[in-house]
């Protein structure tokens, strides 16, 4: 199996881009990559997408080295086996509030001793089985867990969340941080972003990264300036959205 270059980044202190993906049609996956993106997130959560594509979408990735993470519905340990399973980078889990949901993340991801994932090579991440026996140590080492602190009882359990081994990134939530805190909607109020950068300061002391949502590039940029590495820069449907509002504004203007 190949090298997972997308923790390798974050461990190096890189920052790391990537939108979101509710599409399932692969080039889409393949035009991010060339497009020069670190990542996708392939989104099992939100939209219409179910692990039979996500594993197509992970492929077309695989085909111009852009890492596919997947994230679930909820945190679900089949949920979270399958997505390792079918040979992405990492996997990304919502609504994490407690240290003891972090733990069930790690146990559901990793294999013994680590954890209690299911045990099958005959997967896309287990090539097949022409990897052999040995490999659950490799896929601990470079499976990547991203775990989603985006409400306000997860933002006060922060640093019990943070001191859980093998989470590799915390995705603060900006849109589900509004809502928990009764102003949906509004991540640029004052109230959203102090919460938030506390958090990523407690975060980075811990030695783990940050990340979070940005829905344009001033915000993103802001973000990496508060310390965010691990940058969810927008979703595919926006993205395209945006793109084609601008091109009929720009012959109809």
């Amino acid at each position: 199996m190949r090298e997972n270059q997308l923790k390798r980044k974050l461990k190096r202190g890189e920052v790391v881009l990537g939108p979101f993906i509710n599409c399932a049609y692969p080039a889409l996956i393949e035009i991010c990559g060339h497009a020069g993106f670190d990542f996708a997130i392939i989104d099992l959560e939100h939209g219409a997408l179910h692990t039979l594509v996500a594993e197509d979408l992970c492929r077309a990735a695989d085909c111009v080295g852009l890492a596919p993470v997947v994230r679930v519905r909820k945190n679900d340990a089949p949920q979270i086996q399958r997505a390792l399973d079918i040979g992405s980078a990492g996997v990304q889990v919502p609504q994490i509030e407690t240290k003891a949901e972090a733990e069930a993340v790690v146990r559901g991801a990793k294999y013994s001793p680590l954890g209690a994932r299911g045990l099958s090579f005959s997967t896309r991440a287990g090539v097949y089985s022409a990897a052999g026996t040995q490999i659950t140590d490799q896929l601990n080492q470079e499976s990547l867990i991203v775990v989603h602190v985006e409400g306000k009882r997860g933002v006060d359990n922060i640093e019990q969340i943070i001191s859980v081994p093998h989470i590799d990134a915390i995705f603060l939530g900006p849109y589900d941080l509004s809502q928990s805190l009764g102003i949906p909607g509004q991540v640029r109020d004052p109230r959203v972003i102090e919460l938030m950068s506390q958090c990523i300061t407690l975060i980075r002391n811990a030695g783990k990264a940050a990340g979070t949502f940005a829905d344009t590039p001033e915000i993103a940029k802001q973000w990496i300036d508060a310390g965010v590495q691990y940058v969810a820069l927008g979703v595919d449907v926006g993205i395209f959205l945006r793109a084609c509002e601008a091109l009929v504004k720009a012959v109809r203007a």
